[in-house]
């Protein structure tokens, strides 16, 4: 990823925060796709109170967000704006993420692993893993992931 896109997405992840927190909505992850082209900038939401994300949060979030890139002006030239719910692939970045999953499998990328097992157990901010050759034990924020399967029912 080339530094002027991390910079940018920085930029609008700290923006989508500080503007959609009083609102009531965590922001899970903030992508700027097509940089050198006619950008889309992807912002992906949950509810703070862990209940699901309706149409209703939706058009809310994007109304919010809409007008605060149209009044800073962060992103050059025309761009898409896309707002999602979490998804069958929601970024887990927090422990409370991870215990609302426990049990479910998620995708892991770090450094030195990558995989795809069962949340096994969350401890404070390790999380351990059920992998086929033994559990793996990770900390939050050293290591990046997705849920891998969608729950049956919401979580």
């Amino acid at each position: 990823m080339n530094a002027m896109k991390t910079n940018l997405q920085d930029n609008l992840t700290e923006l989508s925060q500080q503007l959609l927190a009083p609102l009531g909505y965590e922001v899970l992850e903030v992508q700027v796709q097509n940089p050198g082209r006619r950008p889309t900038v992807l912002v992906r939401v949950d509810r703070n109170d862990e209940q699901p994300v309706t149409v209703d949060d939706l058009e809310q979030v994007t109304r919010a967000v809409s007008a605060e890139l149209d009044a800073q002006d962060p992103v050059q030239g025309e761009y898409r704006l896309e707002i999602e719910s979490p998804g069958s692939k929601r970024p887990l970045t927090r422990a409370r993420h991870f215990e609302r999953m426990q049990g479910l499998k998620a995708k892991v990328r770090s450094a030195e692993h990558a995989f795809t097992a069962p949340i096994k157990a969350v401890d404070g901010e390790l999380i351990t893993f059920g992998t086929e050759g033994g559990d793996v034990t990770l900390r939050v924020g050293e290591f990046q992931s997705n849920l891998a399967e969608f729950p049956p029912e919401h979580r």
